[in-house]
Order: structure tokens, then sequence, then C-alpha cells
């Protein structure tokens, strides 16, 4: 599925849950956006790892790519395949 959005700011997409439709996991709230400068395209949506403190013990960062989401709601972020799709950034970085 592809879809566009017409007119929205990161503040109003962080107030939105993840969830894999897969299994039904809570993956998060975004923390950041992964964007194309070259065209101005969202590539992927960034989400901490977990941890017990948002950003200070949470274990890297996991990237959800942007053909990954089903759909994005009032409320929610739906995508499909979480569990293959989410890397970890930090072992990313790394390599």
């Amino acid at each position: 599925m592809h879809f566009t959005l017409k007119c929205m700011r990161l503040s109003d997409l962080r107030c939105r849950e993840v969830i894999c439709l897969a299994d039904g996991r809570r993956l998060g709230y975004i923390s950041d956006l992964e964007i194309d400068l070259s065209c101005g395209k969202i590539i992927a949506l960034i989400l901490p790892g977990p941890g017990r403190l948002k950003g200070l013990l949470s274990n890297g960062e996991f990237r959800v790519p942007w053909q990954e989401i089903a759909s994005i709601g009032a409320d929610l972020i739906l995508v499909n395949r979480c569990e293959e799709l989410c890397t970890d950034r930090k072992r990313e970085k790394r390599s």
C-alpha cells in the first residue's frame, strides 16, 4: 500500500503509537524521522530501543522503513512486518 501525507508535522506523528500488525506488539512512539533531503521524502521512522528510561538507558534505536507502514490513523501507526525489518541503528553505524 502506498500513501502520502498531505500536511503533517513531526510533532503530530510523535503522538501516535507504532503497532506491529504481524503480532500486535507495541513498538513505541516515533523519536525521529529519516528523510531524503534531495527530494524531501520520509525514508524511515526512528523509534527508541527497549529500555527503562526513554533515551537515557535504552538499547539503541530501531528503524522502520516507510514502505512497511500499512496505515496512519488518528492515534496509531500500523506497520506490516516489524521483526525482520526493524534494524538496530547502533549495529548499522558500527558496520
